[in-house]
């Protein structure tokens, strides 16, 4: 009877074979790339292909340090790595360990010496970045006379602030002479002491950027006292002075951006700052104005004829405090001795002569009060209101004797 195998032995007695193989283990391998997808894991998935046949392509971010710049669809690259079977899906697949475009193998490897070399040379070491200045008055532009990198660099400057100077040294860019014409107008803008500098060009293809790579060019950089943004291609181009320089910009444009403050930005902040500082000078200007009303009126309380004038108000207030107390007492005392005038006509012997009474009093000028004291043939003296009669008694009678009306005793 025949074996029979499991799909999951043959995929894994065929993955064996694969590693086994010394050539499958690692090698190099040219194509055109198809299918590119850059995973948010960091992984790449993409396929190689070429007139005769494809293959299955994986990059694990893991590898992806040694990667330069971006696969897009077409692009022709060698990838060097090793081919292997995922047992999974019994489909096999390379395992790509780094990538370079095809035709710029040497010189992604003379970059990788040079950038290597110079990291040991600490010319990449964040202590000897110089910092660019906030608001620069010139700028100087090391790049090529015409093109579109220059135009972006003038065109933004001068909408964020018109009132920069910029001056350019039309270097040659590419080319055998580049690299030499680049240090040349380092040299010369720096001479010039402009504020900042941008040296750069716009993108190509690593052939077309290779003079930004050379160690002369990169030495310029790191020893010009001045603060230099590196600008050359575009955002996933990188070359060796953008490691060298004191910073990078992606691109051309970019760099103008982060040399040249937007002035409508400051004007905005100074307008604002205006108004809060006029606000604050307000609110200082009227606490002083009611701390010198405050002294002012302590100066005047202070002061002698303040203190007169004070005392002088202070006796007015008693004088018709005092006033109004006499005049008080003087009423409150009147009315007592109307009361006692009235009490006093009340008992006064003068209004009861006057009421048709009178007064009698015997020879000495006794008051008679008692008829038992009184003897027939006594002399008396009667008061009446308007004089007095001498009189004699003729007759005494008792209350209980009194003679009736008419009739005599």
């Amino acid at each position: 009877m025949q074996n029979i195998y499991t799909v999951g032995q043959i995929n894994s007695y065929i993955k064996n074979m694969f590693a086994q193989d010394f050539l499958l283990s690692e090698l190099w391998l040219k194509g055109e790339v198809s299918n590119c997808k850059y995973h948010s894991s960091g992984h790449i998935y993409f396929t190689l292909k070429d007139e005769k046949g494809t293959i299955s392509c994986v990059m694990f971010a893991g590898n992806r340090s040694g990667l330069a710049f971006r696969m897009i669809e077409g692009m022709q690259v060698v990838v060097k790595g090793t081919i292997d079977v995922y047992e999974r899906d019994g489909k096999y697949q390379m395992y790509a360990k780094s990538i370079r475009q095809d035709g710029a193998g040497e010189l992604f490897e003379r970059f990788e010496r040079l950038k290597q070399e110079l990291l040991e040379r600490g010319m990449f070491a964040p202590e000897y970045k110089k910092p660019i200045p906030r608001f620069v008055k010139t700028i100087g532009v090391v790049t090529a006379p015409t093109g579109a990198a220059v135009r972006d660099i003038i065109n933004i400057a001068a909408r964020r602030n018109p009132y920069v100077q910029i001056l350019l040294y039309p270097a040659i860019v590419q080319g055998d002479a580049a690299a030499d014409s680049i240090v040349q107008g380092i040299h010369m803008l720096a001479q010039k002491q402009v504020d900042v500098m941008i040296v750069g060009r716009g993108g190509g293809s690593i052939e077309d950027l290779w003079a930004f790579n050379e160690e002369k060019v990169a030495q310029a950089v790191f020893d010009c006292n001045i603060p230099i943004i590196s600008a050359v291609g575009h955002e996933t181009d990188t070359t060796i002075i953008d490691y060298v320089s004191d910073l990078r910009a992606p691109t051309p444009s970019a760099a103008a951006e982060l040399a040249v403050y937007d002035v409508s930005l400051l004007l905005g902040q100074l307008e604002g700052a205006k108004l809060t500082l006029n606000r604050l000078i307000q609110n200082r200007l009227r606490i002083f104005h009611m701390q010198l009303q405050a002294l002012d009126a302590r100066l005047k309380a202070g002061s002698p004829m303040g203190k007169i004038r004070e005392n002088r108000t202070y006796a007015l207030n008693l004088e018709e405090r005092l006033y109004q107390v006499m005049t008080n007492r003087i009423t409150r005392d009147r009315h007592r001795l109307a009361l006692y005038i009235e009490k006093l006509k009340g008992l006064s012997p003068l209004d009861k002569l006057n009421q048709g009474y009178s007064y009698v009093a015997d020879e000495r000028g006794r008051t008679v009060t008692d008829a038992g004291r009184v003897s027939v043939g006594d002399r008396l003296q009667i008061y009446v209101k308007n004089g007095r009669i001498e009189a004699k008694a003729t007759g005494v009678y008792p209350a209980q004797t009194l003679p009736i009306e008419g009739k005599t005793g």
